[in-house]
């Protein structure tokens, strides 16, 4: 057994909050009602799911009614996406997003492709942030939609959210973001923020899965992708996931209160020192920004390593990583993100991404460093490829 068990995969998922789950476990046993109900059963289901609405509203500083609750973070980027250019296909058919995008979005502009769009894909600098420059030249007439994630999950860099969408306020094009990896680790206030789509989920904030949100400014209209019930306003057709939305509410409340704290400037100083260990090892390379990145997040590319060894030895030593999106970590592939950062297929194979969670420690970040160093010695001792050799 590890001398410790370190889970620094938070990007991938966050453990379900014990405050989240004594929310949830009402509505998993006696108050079961259907919310589309109109009796006393039905009536406390419905209130659970408004109350849980207007927290995770008030989260994002966004109105009640313009949050509508989906089933995970990649249907709300569908919702976005999709509803936003079959809602306006008549104004336009260009379509602008980036090549760091994750794949719940990429894929649906390339099926949007298949349907008659137009899609631009805009390069990214060595950090990982889309210029100002490329989306103004980029922008049409015919644009009708910009889709740019607020920070990314592979290398933490957030973009310049606020720059690139008045950008897009000033041409009336809309402008959607996926916030998955922002939303409860950042302040977010819709109220001043140019967006006018924006994606969220609760398993990244310490919530359940299965349960994500989509915000919709007041006026934008989108055509819907599930029909049936008419629920959500008739926008998200389906009986509502209520314990999992009542965990939703619990998870956005105390994610205000760990972001009223400070605490997410805490983690920023245990990932800075966790970078610096990471970084001293020779032939390890930042990927993404040093600055603008999540706080919790902290990735590199180990070079004369393979990125799959490195990960099981870290694993052996009850460190859990990953080297990328969780939802593609079982390509031999490099990792489209990487291969946009211009990096090359060697180097990006020996990618690795600790992200850390609430209950990480300054004695964790001397445990995890001390573990990457013998092992990385230990990996290239053995290789033929070494740099050694």
């Amino acid at each position: 057994m590890p001398l410790r068990q370190i889970y620094l995969d938070h990007s991938a998922t966050t453990p379900l909050d014990q405050g989240v789950l004594e929310a949830m476990m009402p509505y998993l046993q006696e108050h079961f009602g259907n919310p589309n109900s109109i009796h006393a059963w039905g009536r406390r289901a419905r209130q659970a799911v408004e109350e849980a609405r207007a927290s995770v509203a008030a989260l994002l500083g966004a109105q009640d009614r313009e949050l509508f609750f989906t089933g995970g973070g990649s249907e709300a980027d569908n919702l976005a996406i999709k509803g936003a250019a079959l809602a306006r296909r008549e104004t336009g058919r260009h379509l602008i997003t980036s090549a760091i995008e994750h794949h719940a979005v990429l894929d649906v502009f390339s099926w949007l492709g298949k349907q008659g769009f137009d899609v631009t894909v805009l390069p990214v600098d060595d950090t990982g942030r889309v210029r100002k420059g490329d989306l103004e030249k980029a922008l049409r007439q015919d644009t009708v939609l910009v889709s740019l994630m607020f920070a990314n999950n592979e290398i933490g860099t957030i973009q310049p959210v606020a720059e690139l969408g008045e950008l897009c306020r000033q041409r009336g094009v809309l402008f959607h973001t996926d916030a998955v990896q922002v939303a409860g680790h950042l302040p977010v206030d819709l109220s001043h923020l140019p967006v006018d789509l924006l994606t969220v989920s609760a398993h990244k904030m310490y919530g359940p899965k299965g349960v994500g949100a989509l915000f919709v400014r007041q006026g934008v209209r989108l055509e819907p992708l599930v029909h049936g019930g008419g629920q959500e306003h008739g926008l998200r057709s389906g009986t509502e996931n209520v314990a999992g939305i009542v965990g939703f509410g619990a998870a956005a409340r105390l994610a205000q209160q760990r972001l009223a704290a400070g605490e997410h400037l805490k983690e920023m100083e245990l990932r800075d020192g966790l970078l610096e260990g990471l970084l001293a090892v020779d032939d390890v390379i930042l990927t993404g920004h040093r600055t603008e990145r999540l706080p919790f997040h902290a990735s590199v590319c180990v070079r004369f390593v393979e990125g799959e060894a490195l990960l099981l030895r870290l694993d052996a030593a009850g460190i859990g990583a990953s080297s990328g999106s969780a939802c593609t970590s079982g390509s031999l592939e490099p990792s489209h993100v990487l291969l946009a950062l211009g990096l090359d297929h060697a180097t990006a194979h020996g990618s690795l991404r600790l992200t850390l969670g609430k209950n990480f420690s300054r004695e964790d970040v001397d445990y995890t460093v001390a573990s990457f160093r013998e092992i990385v010695d230990l990996l290239r001792a053995m290789s033929p490829f070494g740099r050694n050799k």
